[in-house]
């Protein structure tokens, strides 16, 4: 009997024990689904939040986008008086102005080298090139030559392949002729016969040569060459256009060209560079702006408008810098022009549909403004030479 009762209580154990195991399964299963439902709630809920954002960002750049961006503009004259100077602006006071009078120019920098000369020189001489049948001269790459030829394959002559007689002017490595024609004439004199093996390409638009070996007895007649720079070459052709009768005073000429280049470069870039803009114009910043715009023509081809926008700013401030400045030395010399008196004189030199014509291209304003930058650079000039 106590065996029995022993077995009994056992097995009620065992359901007990499964029937908690059962239930303890359960709880764990039911807070799984909680958890998953949770996570679930909450993943979507950052999603929504997430493309919410989003869609404000968006909205947001969009709105930015419109507030900041620049509508072009084709007036140059905007934001200008008609005198050429910024609409409403103190430049003296907007302005901290370089000590224009007192600048230290380097000689390096304005001085002409003897390298800008004689390339000079050489460009002139180089218009003045005619054929010579100097026999001492050799061919060298770039130069142009007369030549005579005969064409052959395998001894025959072929269509096209002869000069005959009448002479081709031909620049040296130009290309015009097939594979190393022309470079088998370098170090050639005028005179000589030239023997110059060939291979027509196999694409080449004539069947009958197309591929095939070719030589061709060349015959060098005359070399393009420059004539030598002499007081009787500078009297006999510069003397009108250049108002010069010799080389010293050509060469002299020549180097007080590069000066006046170089002086007004260096002036220019130096007043610009050492004076410093203590606050923008404004109405004239805007209206530079859409002037670059309109004159970049880009339309919708514009990738990151906020970047565009940023660059299109410093651009604007440089002209505007630029303007200020030019416009600042104007009214610090105490230089004047009568603007009346200014499109007179237009209309007398170049007559009345030119003037027009600008004036609509431009507007009065800033044809001013730049008769105003011609004064300033001619009296910094005049300051310096």
């Amino acid at each position: 009997m106590k065996e029995g009762r022993t077995y009994k209580m056992a097995n009620n154990n065992t359901n007990m024990s499964k029937s908690k195991a059962k239930r303890e399964a359960q709880r764990k299963q039911n807070e799984k689904m909680r958890r998953q439902r949770l996570i679930s709630k909450i993943t979507s809920t950052a999603i929504i939040t997430v493309i919410v954002l989003l869609i404000a960002w968006a909205i947001g750049k969009q709105i930015y986008i419109l507030a900041i961006r620049t509508k072009p503009i084709s007036d140059y004259s905007a934001g200008l008086t008609a005198d050429g100077k910024i609409e409403d602006t103190d430049v003296l006071s907007a302005l901290t102005l370089v000590d224009y009078e007192n600048i230290s120019i380097p000689d390096d920098e304005v001085k002409a080298s003897e390298e800008d000369v004689n390339e000079e020189i050489d460009s002139m001489l180089e218009g003045y090139m005619e054929f010579s049948s100097d026999t001492d001269v050799e061919i060298a790459d770039g130069d142009e030559v007369n030549i005579d030829y005969v064409g052959t394959i395998d001894g025959v002559e072929f269509e096209g392949g002869n000069s005959e007689g009448a002479g081709y002017d031909l620049t040296i490595g130009s290309g015009s002729f097939i594979d190393d024609f022309e470079e088998q004439l370098i170090g050639h004199k005028v005179g000589e016969d030239v023997t110059v093996e060939v291979t027509f390409p196999e694409d080449y638009g004539d069947d009958e040569v197309a591929g095939k070996d070719a030589s061709f007895a060349v015959t060098i007649n005359a070399i393009k060459i420059a004539p030598e720079l002499t007081d009787e070459f500078v009297e006999e052709n510069l003397a009108d256009t250049e108002e010069v009768t010799t080389v010293d005073e050509y060469r002299a000429k020549i180097e007080n060209n590069f000066y006046e280049e170089n002086l007004e470069e260096y002036l220019t870039n130096y007043i610009v560079e050492n004076s410093t803009v203590n606050s923008y114009p404004k109405k004239y910043l805007k209206s530079m702006k859409g002037i670059i715009k309109d004159g970049d023509n880009m339309g919708d081809d514009i990738d990151d408008e906020i970047e565009y926008e940023k660059e299109l700013t410093e651009r604007a401030q440089e002209d505007v810098k630029e303007a200020m400045v030019y416009q600042a030395i104007f009214e610090s010399a105490g230089l004047e022009f009568d603007v009346e008196a200014y499109f007179d004189e237009m209309l007398e030199e170049n007559g009345e549909d030119y003037v027009n014509s600008m004036k609509e291209s431009y507007g009065e304003g800033y044809l001013a403004q730049r008769e105003m930058r011609n004064m300033v650079v001619d009296y910094l000039m005049d300051l310096y030479r």
